[in-house]
């Protein structure tokens, strides 16, 4: 990879700071709740749970586990998610980018990581997974959204992505020490062809 990840970071960062009103307005009324459901229903602790919702953009999941009666904490690169993110779901939000975690060690119960780790250079992740995985009590649960694709990356238009096929992505996550829970394709009841995201479930050994 020649360009710099620091740089790939801050170039995506700046495209959603910059259409941050725009992104709001066109992902607010987006029905997530199957994957909520999906991160919630593999959680084995008692609730409530404390669950990071990583890459929280400007808020909506946040405000959905907060009305669930969970501890959500949200965090995000963009200077503008993270207000609007604070205003909108009245949550505790940090502003981290994701190449550069600090989080508390065996905090949470879940981790949920919708349409974001793809954004993350392929060099980059592992040490991202090895933040989250640290993050997580044992026996929590990380949920994980990207759009697939046959292991390809690179700029599309202003943000960087990388679109891997589940084979890959279990590769990165065993890799990190998770265990699978399960996997499936959205939009739900659809022809494959038709389903762009891979949803995943994994958890971290209790041993």
């Amino acid at each position: 990879m020649t360009d710099n990840i620091d740089d790939i970071t801050r170039r995506t960062l700046d495209y959603y700071d910059g259409h941050a009103q725009q992104f709001f307005a066109g992902t607010i009324d987006h029905d997530v709740s199957q994957n909520i459901d999906a991160l919630l229903g593999a959680i084995t602790a008692a609730p409530p749970f404390t669950i990071l919702d990583l890459g929280c953009g400007p808020g909506r999941d946040l405000k959905t586990f907060n009305a669930l009666g969970h501890r959500a904490v949200g965090i995000d690169g963009s200077a503008q998610f993270v207000e609007m993110a604070r205003a909108y779901s009245g949550c505790e939000v940090w502003r981290q980018d994701f190449v550069h975690l600090d989080l508390p060690a065996q905090l949470f119960d879940g981790i949920f990581a919708n349409a974001v780790l793809f954004h993350v250079p392929s060099i980059a992740l592992p040490n991202v997974l090895g933040d989250l995985h640290a993050a997580l009590k044992p026996g929590g649960v990380l949920f994980t959204s990207n759009p697939r694709g046959h292991n390809e990356e690179g700029w599309n238009g202003p943000r960087y992505g990388s679109y891997y096929d589940f084979a890959t992505w279990q590769q990165f996550m065993v890799a990190a020490k998770f265990s699978p829970v399960h996997h499936y394709y959205r939009p739900p009841n659809l022809p494959r062809d038709q389903q762009p995201w891979l949803a995943s479930v994994w958890r971290k050994p209790i041993c």
